[in-house]
């Protein structure tokens, strides 16, 4: 997978974990496929890692995070590494909060990397995001591409996630999750 779609230097973001939009198109790009490659689909997908991470849901294009972003860093004269690193801080705990003009807020953290310092993510709890685990949207998304019926089982959950390493769900809290971010996911 390509995490650098529309993402402009020098910004790290990655979409699929952080932009309901681009997991949208991902997930119709992958159902037009005809034969989705399995082993490719599960590579890209641990690009989710394994915790909790948060989702913009709101209309700003990648594109345009990226471009509103920028005008702040440029604005506070701070859009070099150098400048950017003092102000934001190197320390993994170290990080700044923006707001866009959608009144949604983003993180902002240094990475280590010339031509990608800016980390950019949504801030938690902010406006136009939700929180999820990244077991529940993987699930969701490869039961989407690969099974795709409207009647979702717990069964047809547990047929899915084994292609990623999952283990069967058991609690049905977790299967509730997984029904909610797939109608999301189809909303």
């Amino acid at each position: 997978m390509n995490t650098d779609y529309q993402i402009p230097e020098p910004f790290l973001f990655n979409p699929i974990k952080h932009h309901l939009g681009f997991i949208k198109e991902f997930i119709n790009l992958n159902i037009d496929k005809s034969g989705t490659d399995i082993q490719e689909l599960a590579r890209d997908l641990k690009h989710l890692g394994t915790s909790v991470m948060d989702i913009y849901s709101g209309s700003l294009s990648i594109r345009n995070i990226c471009i509103e972003a920028k005008e702040f860093l440029r604005q506070k004269n701070i859009f070099r590494s150098e400048p950017y690193s003092v102000w934001v801080g190197t320390k993994m705990d170290c990080f700044r909060i923006i707001p866009l003009s959608d009144g949604s807020q983003w993180t902002l953290k240094f990475h280590d990397n010339p031509q990608r310092f800016v980390h950019i993510f949504p801030a938690r709890n902010s406006l136009h995001t939700f929180r999820v685990k990244s077991n529940t949207l993987k699930s969701a998304l490869i039961y989407i591409i690969i099974l795709g019926k409207d009647l979702v089982t717990g069964h047809d959950l547990n047929k899915v996630r084994p292609l990623l390493g999952l283990s069967p769900i058991k609690d049905a809290i977790d299967t509730e999750a997984i029904l909610e971010m797939i109608e999301i996911l189809r909303g």
